[in-house]
C-alpha cells in the first residue's frame, strides 16, 4: 500500500486518522436480560412493548432510548452530532425514521440486514476520518415480535420452529465516533481508547441456499469471503486478532465459516467468538441455533466487546456482523438467499 493511500487490497481501508469510540449504548429485552450477557447491557426493558401499542412502535421506541443514552454516556449533545448513520430489518427503515425523527439530526439511512451495524460504522468512520463530520452516531435495532411478523409468521401462529432456525435478538445498540478521544479525564485515567483502525467492505456472496430457516448457513459463505479479504488485504493471519467476531451466524452458521476458511489456509477456530451464540444459552432459553437480528451484534458491542478492549483484555478484533439479503417477496418467488458481512478493525491504544 502506497502512504499517501487509504485503500488497502482489494477490499479494505486503514485510516489515516482513526476515529475514536467515545462511547455506546446497549438497551436489550427480557430474554436477552436472562441470557449470558444480561449482567452487562444497559437497560434491560421487561415490557416487550416498550410502552407502545405495536411491535414496530416498540421497536422505534428503543432505537430512540439507545440514541439518547449514548449521546448522555459521551457527555454531549444532539446538536454535536453532525450526522447519523443507521438502520433496522423493517420495509422502508421504518424502525428508524419513526424512532430518531424528532432529534433532528441528518440521517444516512442504510440496510445491510443484520449486517447494519457493520455498515453503518463503515460509514461512519470514513466521514470522521476524511474530515466531513467530527462526530457521528452508528445506529441500529431489530425486535423480535417485529422481525417474525414481516419476514416469517405473525406469532400468534404458533408455527413450529426448526432446530437451525435462530431467534431475533431485541435490542439496539447506538455507538458515538468522534475525530477525538474526548471522555472525561478520569475515564481517560482509568480506561484504555478505543479507535477504528479499518474496515473490510464485503461483497454480496451467494451459495444457493434457500433456506430462509438457516441464516447461518445463508450468511457464513459472505463471512468467509470478508475474513479471507480482511486477512489478505493487510498481510496478516488469523493470530493478528484477539478475537475475529461474527454477527450472528449461530451454531450452524459458525461451524460452516470455520470450514470454508480452512480450504483457504486460514484457522480461526481458536479465537472465533460469534455474538448470536453468546447472546442465549440454548439449553435453557431454547433459541436452537442462536441470537440473531441487527440488535445482536450491536448491544453485544457495546455491552462486552468494547469494555474488554478499554479494560486491555483484548488488543485488537475484527467485527464482523453478518446479513442475509432476502425480502418475503424474494423468497416467495423462489430465489435463494445472499448474504453480506463488513469487517471493522477495532482497537484499544
Amino acid at each position: 500500500m502506497e502512504k499517501s493511500s487509504k485503500m488497502c487490497g482489494k477490499q479494505s481501508l486503514l485510516f489515516a486518522n482513526p476515529p475514536y469510540v467515545t462511547a455506546g449504548s446497549s438497551i436489550a429485552g427480557k430474554k436477552e436480560g436472562e441470557g449470558p450477557l444480561g449482567s452487562y447491557f444497559d437497560q434491560v426493558e421487561e415490557d416487550p412493548m416498550f410502552g407502545g401499542t405495536t411491535w414496530e412502535d416498540a421497536e422505534s421506541r428503543m432505537m430512540r432510548r439507545a440514541a439518547d443514552l449514548a449521546i448522555k454516556k459521551a457527555g454531549i449533545t444532539k446538536e454535536d452530532i453532525r450526522y447519523m448513520v443507521g438502520g433496522d430489518l423493517l420495509g422502508q427503515l421504518i424502525a428508524t425514521s419513526f424512532g430518531i425523527m424528532e432529534l433532528e439530526i441528518p440521517l444516512f439511512g442504510v440496510y445491510g440486514a443484520c449486517s447494519t451495524m457493520g455498515e453503518s460504522m463503515a460509514i461512519g468512520s470514513v466521514l470522521v476520518d476524511g474530515g466531513f463530520a467530527d462526530k457521528i452516531m452508528a445506529i441500529t435495532s431489530s425486535h423480535f415480535g417485529g422481525a417474525e411478523k414481516q419476514f416469517r409468521f405473525p406469532l400468534a401462529y404458533g408455527s413450529q420452529r426448526p432446530l437451525a432456525t435462530s431467534w431475533t435478538v431485541t435490542g439496539s445498540g447506538a455507538v458515538i465516533i468522534d475525530k477525538e478521544d474526548n471522555r472525561s479525564n478520569d475515564l481517560l485515567e482509568k480506561e484504555a481508547p478505543v479507535c477504528i483502525k479499518g474496515v473490510t467492505i464485503g461483497r454480496i456472496v451467494d451459495y444457493g441456499v434457500k433456506d430462509s430457516m438457516n441464516m447461518g448457513a445463508c450468511m457464513a459463505p459472505s463471512a468467509y469471503k470478508t475474513i479471507a479479504a480482511n486477512l489478505n488485504d493487510l498481510g496478516v493471519k488469523p493470530e493478528y486478532y484477539d478475537k475475529i467476531i461474527t454477527g450472528d451466524l449461530g451454531y450452524i452458521g459458525k461451524d460452516i465459516l470455520i470450514d470454508l476458511l480452512k480450504q483457504e489456509g486460514f484457522d480461526i477456530s481458536r479465537n472465533h467468538m460469534d455474538c448470536g451464540i453468546e447472546m442465549f444459552d440454548k439449553e435453557t432459553q431454547d433459541t436452537h441455533s442462536g441470537g440473531s437480528g441487527c440488535g445482536c451484534s450491536a448491544i453485544t458491542l457495546n455491552s462486552y466487546i468494547i469494555p474488554k478492549l478499554r479494560r486491555r483484555e483484548w488488543k485488537r478484533v475484527l467485527f464482523v456482523p453478518t446479513g442475509a439479503l432476502l425480502s418475503t417477496v424474494s423468497f416467495n418467488e423462489g430465489n435463494p438467499v445472499p448474504g453480506i458481512a463488513h469487517g471493522v478493525i477495532i482497537e484499544g491504544m
